[in-house]
């Protein structure tokens, strides 16, 4: 006798995995959906509007605007207070990353120590971190005063006449620089020690029973180990340089004693709401971008990482 074979049992699972599996990306895309509106209208309109107007003549005022070519690129190369703030923007960056990094490196390292009330330590230095730069630069401003403030009094003590380190055209960008290793220690010092825990402590028993010293130990262990972390410290650090402008602004405005701290940055701001010189300020922005990534392409390069795992 012939039988009926029954429908699979698997059909309706395999529905109901489907139907789940379309509610579950519906609701992804609803979570997602706000985000990508806030990417789309604040990060991607601007930046196509920038590389747009990079390349016109722009009347914010009249409202017009013109083809302009490379017009705008060309006249501000000319122009040697954009050099200079090209300048300024790689010293700056030059001394304030790798000080700063290596600095919190080594701080990191200690903290990660069993130290007593080391978790006041940790939130002592990453505070800076937290903390309003516009509220850090004041009461720097005033660290800096010739006459009554701390570092000269501290100089004062050993005979030595400190400088008048804003408005001195030879100490204005060395005092910022002081100041942004100071306060940029805090997240980097946070990102080592993250990654510090991470590494595994047999690599220490075994070094340490075959006689290595701290200091052996750190150079030939934990510098190798903190590799991929420090090349992503290294490229947010070399971001945040070339984009600062809060401690230039409130520490020495108007770009400083002789425009000895004008940045590509406060140049930029200057550009776009001094002058109302939207084309200008576009173009360089654009120049300010290209150099981000080229100085991100090179560090990839030499330290011969694709990606960073």
């Amino acid at each position: 006798m012939a039988t009926t074979a029954s429908p699979p049992r698997a059909a309706p699972a395999r529905r109901a995995r489907r139907r789940l599996g379309h509610e579950q990306r519906r609701a992804a895309y609803l979570m997602l959906t706000p985000a990508v509106v806030h990417l789309v209208w604040w990060i991607g309109i601007p930046t196509v509007a920038t590389f747009v107007l990079a390349f016109t003549h722009y009347d914010i005022l009249a409202g017009t605007m013109t083809w302009a070519g490379l017009d705008n690129f060309v006249a501000i190369f000319g122009d040697e207070l954009w050099r200079s703030s090209i300048w300024h923007t790689v010293v700056y960056t030059f001394f304030t990353v790798p000080v700063a990094m290596a600095i919190a490196v080594v701080i990191a390292a200690l903290l990660n120590t069993k130290l007593r009330a080391r978790a006041w330590y940790r939130t002592a230095i990453f505070m800076p971190h937290i903390t309003a730069t516009v509220a850090i630069a004041l009461v720097w401003m005033w660290m800096f005063e010739p006459n009554i403030g701390l570092f000269n009094w501290v100089l004062s003590w050993f005979g030595i006449r400190g400088p008048a380190w804003l408005v001195d055209p030879a100490w204005a960008m060395p005092a910022v620089i002081l100041m942004s290793i100071w306060k940029g220690i805090g997240l980097k010092m946070v990102i080592y020690l993250a990654a510090l825990q991470g590494i595994p402590q047999d690599l220490y028993e075994a070094a340490e029973i075959d006689g290595a010293g701290p200091v052996r130990r750190f150079v030939s262990i934990t510098l190798p180990q903190l590799g991929p972390v420090t090349f992503f410290v290294f490229v947010i650090s070399l971001i945040d340089a070339f984009q600062v402008f809060e401690q230039f602004y409130v520490l020495t405005p108007d770009g400083g004693p002789a425009n000895a701290t004008t940045v590509m940055t406060f140049e930029i701001y200057k550009s776009a709401f001094q002058r109302f010189d939207m084309s200008t300020a576009s173009a360089q922005s654009v120049v300010l971008f290209a150099f981000l990534l080229v100085l991100t392409f090179i560090s990839r390069r030499a330290t011969g990482r694709d990606d960073v795992h």
